[in-house]
């Protein structure tokens, strides 16, 4: 008996239940977020959208992510994480030089424009809605700024390493975002020289 011949081959686009099953999903669940917010902010993006930014079923971001929250999360986690290794550089090596080194290592992070731009595209919508806010501030405080508190030996610790990272942060703004001059178009070797002892001073316990 002959067998029966196998189905035609569909042409085109598998469907997004066939296409959100393969290998990536997550992956551009997470990029098209990153997208969504940059364009729309926290309080008009959607998961609709997301989804169909990643070609897949919108069931298939709140099987991975849950709620707009958590993708928003998973967002900022991917956007923030060329700053992640900063307690790591702050905290190993001579403690002398450790405001140098973190001063030279944050503002590196914004001087790239591939790590810049989605990192600005997040602080958007984090500073324009409150949920928005929340998530990274908690990113920031468990994943920064806890881990360099906890390395320092100095009374205040993590009000210092707070202010510390206010004062990097102020810069960044008026340079990259901002751009103020002369700050704007200064040589980047010269603001780190700037920016570093005041850094220092916060981190070391003086002035």
């Amino acid at each position: 008996m002959t067998p029966p011949p196998p189905p035609p081959r569909r042409r085109g686009r598998p469907p997004r239940a066939e296409a959100g099953n393969g290998p990536g999903a997550r992956e551009r669940i997470v990029a098209a977020a990153r997208a969504e917010f940059a364009e729309h902010g926290y309080d008009k993006a959607s998961i609709r959208a997301i989804a169909k930014g990643a070609d897949v079923d919108p069931a298939l971001v709140h099987h991975y992510f849950g709620p707009k929250e958590q993708v928003f999360a998973a967002a900022v986690e991917v956007a923030f994480a060329p700053a992640l290794p900063a307690p790591d550089v702050l905290l190993e090596g001579d403690r002398d030089h450790a405001g140098e080194r973190i001063t030279r290592f944050i503002l590196g992070v914004w001087e790239n424009p591939v790590t810049r731009e989605p990192l600005l595209a997040i602080l958007r919508s984090a500073v324009a809605n409150e949920t928005a806010a929340g998530v990274f501030r908690d990113l920031v405080t468990h994943r920064l700024m806890l881990r360099i508190a906890g390395g320092l030996s100095i009374p205040d610790a993590q009000l210092r390493s707070e202010i510390a990272a206010a004062h990097l942060v102020g810069v960044a703004m008026l340079r990259y975002v901002i751009k103020v001059e002369p700050l704007a178009s200064a040589d980047f070797d010269v603001v780190v020289g700037m920016v570093a002892p005041a850094v220092q001073g916060h981190l070391a316990g003086g002035g």
